[in-house]
């Protein structure tokens, strides 16, 4: 039991049921440097940013409708290194670009006899990767280390 999907992460996407998500938040960094003026109030010079993070938290209830495989291979994908496409497929076909996992962090409980969990809380940090352009071949070279 799938659902409709509603957002991708490189080959893997999030569904409405068995690999799903709760909330997706999003943060963009824009750095601005004080520069100390005599008679006057500081100016100001933009120096940048740190560019945009996104993260992703949701629970699974892998003994019901699955999804722990898809968690597991986005843990590959971040321990290969490889960006990864990131992209909306609900309303509106958002391409947000390439990014890369910076973190995955899982919350299990209520394990089964057989180590299966009930419950799996999880959240992942992504980090825009500026300089390399999306393309379609980029959701295959993203798994091409799974395989």
């Amino acid at each position: 039991m799938a659902g409709p999907s509603t957002l991708a992460l490189g080959g893997f996407a999030f569904e409405a049921y068995g690999f799903s998500y709760e909330e997706r938040s999003r943060r963009l960094d824009a750095r601005w440097a004080s520069i100390p003026l005599a008679g006057a109030a500081d100016a100001r010079q933009w120096t940048g940013g740190t560019g945009r993070t996104e993260t992703i938290r949701g629970v699974l209830f892998p003994a019901e409708f699955g999804g722990l495989a898809s968690l597991d291979g986005i843990a590959a994908l971040a321990s290969a290194g490889q960006p990864v496409p990131f992209v909306s497929i609900g309303d509106g076909n958002n391409v947000f670009g390439m990014v890369i996992i910076e973190e995955v962090e899982e919350d299990i409980g209520f394990v089964l006899a057989d180590g299966t969990p009930m419950r799996n809380g999880y959240r992942i940090e992504l980090a825009h990767f500026p300089g390399r352009d999306f393309t379609p071949a980029s959701v295959l070279t993203g798994l091409a280390g799974l395989f």
